[in-house]
């Protein structure tokens, strides 16, 4: 693989910005003892013998990392002479069609690592190796949104399972089901004294138990395959999220003790919960009968139906979709779509749609001293909700936000219940409405033509040739490379003013996939490996649009990319800087009058200034940059675009703007 030490730098030194933008589709502890250290001297031993403290002999080093000699080769005792048990756990989770197991390797799983890759063929599922166990998690959260699909994350023991926990939360409010599995030992009889004791719990899921949808801790094998199957079946039927399967150490490592034969229960996933067709019907009456009904979508699509879904019901209505981006719902280049704007306020109906936080939508807070806050609707708007929220709920992280009474509420999986309100739309419609319907079409075919002019000028006059980079310029650049790939973007576009929803058109379901749900920092790159881990397969164009704060929280997983040859285009937007806090850090002393002065302390990854080209060079993936020159962006991403394509992660550094 060629390294690159230096920026790239482009032919074309001058770059027309309006020309330029014109072909762009625009869119809404282990310690050794030295000489002379004192240790304490062990029961029963002299005070001439070494303390076990001191450095090991030669011997004993050579006993610790030779290679082991094969079990019972010798007819040694302490062997498994039958079929283990995580044979049998394998088996198992094969007849679920998991494809990968994500694990940083530890003792309390090394019976059913070890089944995985020997007996399992290390194929159906794959194992792949990760750098923590965090990162293990989001890999498995971006992973599902791109496939639609579980895989297991392996996680040892306790401390495994707390590193792992910020992912499981992120997860848990994204309404993604992350299967966890983790080693454990409550029979102290039989726990290794020491380490593995330490990483023993008595209830393992208490830790993490409000922000998983279920939990078990097998005590037999049978019991292990029937609570396996339930887990999946709970984790993927809406509202769908993370559970979590306790194993236990004896069951994985000796041979399968049992007077009945094991069973594997057969997997019946249920139908999902559909609307009541009276409510249905009664949110149709008033959306057919709205002056200016408005639609709000947040993780309305789970598949790529559901976009299609959400486009029948759109242009029955000639509604305007307003996306608050969990999921890729509506396409951006549709004259319908709207990424905010006015038309909550204008709305004499609003039905909103697998929204996290109705209150939110309906309501403006402003985040001053007064904590100002205001109605966005007008008085007498009727509110419909439609989705899972309702169904499943816990009672201490507040993920289900601030409670927004509604006038009709259905509580069922939006996807599921569309094609009956599609219809029930159609037929509630009256023929003296339709004029007025058609009108708002034309309408809205008009405002959004005119949006894109306007988005065009603010990208061509926002800072192009600036440096620190501009995230608009960035954006374009990059556009200009892929939009004729089949391309998909693994990261949100907040932190870059949402650049890629105003310039890049977004039409197909797996071209965006949402954020991390609980907000959590280190969702991001470990979340981008895993979806373009799921891209793979498609021979996808992956980009990942990755926050310099959260990569520095898992980097490894880059290394994982690497290890297991998953290519993706990881350009780095590094503000140096935890902006979001700088900006509180400033709202802070405005509101007390002290003068921003000292907002940057604490707040900026500076001095040293960190390489995201180095260190991805250290994890074997090729680095670029870093590009402080607006006009090396483009050699920049061509030559990043070729690694990709040669099947390999790439990194480009890009210093930029704030936001």
């Amino acid at each position: 693989m060629s390294r690159k030490t230096d920026s790239v730098r482009s032919n074309a030194r001058n770059v027309d910005r309006r020309n330029f933008l014109k072909g762009v589709a625009v869119a809404g502890a282990a310690v050794s003892v030295g000489e002379g250290a004192s240790a304490a001297i062990l029961p029963g031993a002299t005070q001439n013998a070494p303390p076990m403290a001191l450095r090991p002999s030669a011997q004993m080093l050579a006993a610790e990392t030779g290679p082991v000699r094969d079990a019972g080769s010798d007819g040694s005792p302490g062997t498994v002479n039958g079929k283990p048990g995580s044979d049998f756990m394998v088996d198992v989770v094969k007849t679920l069609g998991v494809e990968y197991v994500i694990t940083n390797p530890a003792s309390s799983c090394r019976g059913i690592h070890e089944s995985f890759v020997t007996y399992g063929g290390n194929a159906m599922p794959e194992l792949l190796t990760a750098t923590h166990e965090e990162a293990a998690t989001a890999m498995g959260h971006g992973y599902f949104k791109v496939s639609g699909k579980p895989l297991i994350a392996l996680c040892h023991g306790t401390v495994g399972l707390m590193h792992a926990s910020m992912a499981i939360y992120n997860a848990w409010c994204d309404r993604v089901p992350v299967f966890m599995m983790v080693g454990n030992n409550t029979d102290a009889d039989t726990r290794v004294p020491g380490t593995p004791t330490l990483h023993t719990v008595q209830d393992p899921a208490a830790m993490v138990r409000d922000f998983t949808k279920w939990d078990d801790q097998p005590g037999s094998l049978q019991h292990f395959a029937e609570s396996m199957v339930r887990a999946y079946k709970i984790a993927l039927t809406p509202p769908t999220e993370p559970v979590l399967i306790s194993m236990e150490e004896h069951l994985q490592e000796h041979e399968i003790h049992s007077e009945r034969p094991l069973t594997i229960p057969r997997l019946s996933m249920p139908s999902f919960p559909q609307g009541d067709l009276n409510a249905v019907r009664e949110a149709a009456q008033l959306l057919a009968n709205a002056e200016y009904p408005v639609i709000v979508v947040d993780r309305a699509a789970r598949t790529p139906a559901g976009v299609q879904y959400m486009i029948e019901l759109a242009e029955a209505l000639n509604a305007p979709v307003v996306d608050r981006m969990g999921r890729m719902n509506f396409p951006n280049t549709h004259h319908l779509y709207q990424m905010g704007g006015p038309a909550v306020g204008r709305a004499d109906v609003v039905l909103g749609i697998e929204l996290m936080d109705y209150w939110g939508t309906v309501n403006d807070f402003m985040d001053n001293a007064e904590q100002t806050r205001a109605p966005i609707v007008r008085e007498g708007t009727k509110l419909i909700s439609l989705g899972v929220s309702d169904l499943y709920i816990r009672a201490n992280f507040q993920d289900f936000q601030r409670y927004q009474p509604v006038d009709i509420a259905i509580a069922a999986d939006a996807e599921t219940t569309l094609p009956s309100l599609i219809e029930a739309v159609r037929m509630a419609i009256p023929q003296a409405r339709r004029a007025g319907i058609a009108q708002r079409g034309e309408d809205s075919m008009r405002a959004f033509t005119a949006g894109r002019e306007r988005t065009l000028q603010q990208a061509a006059a926002n800072a192009w040739n600036a440096r620190p980079i501009s995230s608009s310029r960035l954006t374009a650049e990059l556009w200009a490379q892929i939009k004729n790939e089949d391309w998909a973007l693994v990261s949100r576009d907040q932190s870059m003013s949402f650049w890629p929803h105003r310039l890049w058109a977004i039409e197909q379901f797996h071209q965006f996939i949402g954020g991390p749900g609980g907000q959590g920092i280190g969702y991001g790159l470990p979340a981008a490996v895993g979806a373009a881990l799921a891209h793979r397969a498609h021979g996808r164009l992956v980009v990942n649009l990755q926050n310099d704060g959260d990569f520095m929280y898992v980097p490894g997983s880059l290394w994982t990319a690497a290890h297991h040859s998953i290519p993706m285009l990881n350009i780095i937007y590094n503000n140096r800087a935890y902006h979001q806090e700088v900006m509180h850090m400033q709202r802070m002393a405005s509101w007390r009058q002290r003068g921003i002065q000292n907002a940057l302390i604490g707040t900026v990854l500076t001095n040293p200034n960190l390489s995201f080209s180095d260190l991805a060079r250290g994890m074997g993936v090729e680095g670029i940059g870093p590009i402080e020159d607006p006009n090396d962006l483009a050699a920049a991403i061509r030559r990043g675009i070729e690694v990709v394509k040669s099947g390999q992660p790439v990194v480009i550094d890009v210093v930029a703007q704030p936001r």
